[in-house]
């Protein structure tokens, strides 16, 4: 008897690469959206409980270095029991640990719940998790495919995180825990269980969809720039000993810090300029909101125009949301609020196909799995200092003003990275010019 997923790529050869497309679309739109939920119970927390505001961050940091710890297993994991196993397990380690922050009431409690089990947990079908395995089935379009999987982080939060806040307002954080458990319990685990799979190779596809007699076609419309490097059989330790594996990694890292570090700020930076909590609610669902169409509009460009140029154009969002935040502290104006949001979301979230794409481009084949999940380590190890130094600098200097600066610094030298790392020069489309 075929399986779900034989008898649809049987049917639908061209199209069961954007099924895969459209679970992932709602699988990291969740996973994206755990991780925004901290910023709605970051607040309530700290006044329940009075702790300061970098302890209190730190556990949002705790759940990313353990997971970045995790990164080269994660890999592995998906490597040898496929994303519906590893995805689907992550999900409900998540739900577990929701339902059990609920009754914490110490530090401790918090980081082993909300912060190992919910954000630590959330990795496994956010945006690391997919970047593991969704390269493997697009070629031709591996941006656009990345860019339309990462939006569902925006349409997702925009739909959910002004209900949460309505629930937390109503009926304290503990309620938007369970309401959380509830939906990833019901929906994601079987969502992924039927339709995930590792490569396209297991259901007798090729990359960007047709019988793997098709492949060859497709392969041509990839010009391959440097063909000693592309054809490389890629290892852990071989990567490692490269110029562009370093270079990625501290682009990425540095990006990620940028990037979570307002992610996690955000909701109590606009709460203390005088902003209601819906406005500032609605502020950080925005901000995805705009990354849907960053996301699908820089991922198309980074199939025709280059990986490098749409990093470029991301760390200039965020840049522009830095200097946003810098000014609004001495005018605290919607217009600069606008600003952000949207510097943030349309610029800034456009990083994602980038983050999925280059290094696939440069060192994709069978051992991509652990190269990757080595590299997701730099990642979550930005995202993981950027909230603490933000909340350690405020609670030093009473501002955000030096931390602000240094995500400036940050912003520059992630793009000179990037450069540095130069995918195009490995593999790039035909239609991308000569």
């Amino acid at each position: 008897m075929l399986s779900l997923p034989k008898t649809l790529s049987r049917v639908l050869p061209f199209y069961y690469g954007w099924i895969i497309v459209a679970v992932g679309f709602v699988t990291l739109g969740m996973g994206a959206s755990v991780r925004t939920m901290f910023s709605l119970l970051f607040p309530p927390i700290i006044n329940e409980f009075g702790w300061e505001r970098g302890l209190t961050a730190s556990v949002f940091s705790v759940g990313f270095i353990v997971a970045a710890l995790s990164f080269p297993l994660l890999g592995a994991w998906i490597d040898k029991h496929g994303p519906e196993i590893v995805l689907s397990g992550g999900a409900i380690a998540v739900a577990v640990g929701f339902l059990l922050t609920t009754l914490a009431s110490e530090p401790w409690h918090f980081y082993a719940t909300l912060g190992l089990m919910v954000i630590g947990g959330s990795t496994a079908f956010a945006y690391n998790g997919h970047f593991v395995f969704l390269p493997s089935w697009f070629e031709r379009r591996r941006g656009l495919a990345i860019g339309i999987v990462s939006g569902g982080a925006g349409l997702i939060s925009i739909v959910l995180m002004p209900e949460l806040q309505k629930l937390i307002d109503r009926g304290g954080w503990r309620t938007g825990c369970y309401v959380m458990a509830a939906v990833l319990v019901l929906l994601i685990v079987p969502m992924n269980v039927l339709f995930q799979r590792r490569r396209p190779e297991m259901l007798g596809l090729a990359p960007d969809g047709g019988p793997v007699s098709d492949g060859d076609a497709i392969t041509r419309r990839i010009v391959i720039v440097d063909t000693a490097w592309a054809a490389t059989d890629w290892t852990l330790a071989g990567a490692a000993r490269t110029l562009r594996f370093w270079c990625f990694g501290l682009g990425f890292f540095m990006g990620l810090f940028v990037w979570y570090a307002i992610l996690v700020h955000q909701t109590k930076y606009l709460l203390d300029l005088g902003f209601s909590s819906t406005f500032s609610a609605w502020a950080l669902g925005l901000v995805p909101l705009f990354g849907v169409a960053g996301q699908l509009v820089l991922g198309t460009l980074a199939d025709r125009v280059g990986r490098e140029w749409v990093w470029t154009l991301a760390c200039t969002g965020f840049l522009i949301c830095y200097i946003a935040m810098f000014v609004l502290a001495r005018a605290p104006t919607p217009a600069l609020v606008w600003a952000m949001i949207i510097a943030q979301g349309f610029l800034g979230y456009g990083m994602t196909p980038a983050i999925g794409a280059i290094p696939a481009d440069l060192f994709q084949g069978r051992n991509y799995g652990r190269i990757f999940g080595v590299l997701a380590v730099f990642g979550s190890s930005g995202a993981a200092l950027g909230p603490w130094a933000f909340g350690a600098i405020f609670d030093r200097t009473g501002s955000y003003d030096n931390a602000c600066l240094l995500a400036m610094a940050m912003c520059v030298a992630s793009t000179l990275l990037i450069w540095i790392a130069a995918p195009r020069k490995v593999r790039r489309l035909a239609r991308a010019g000569a």
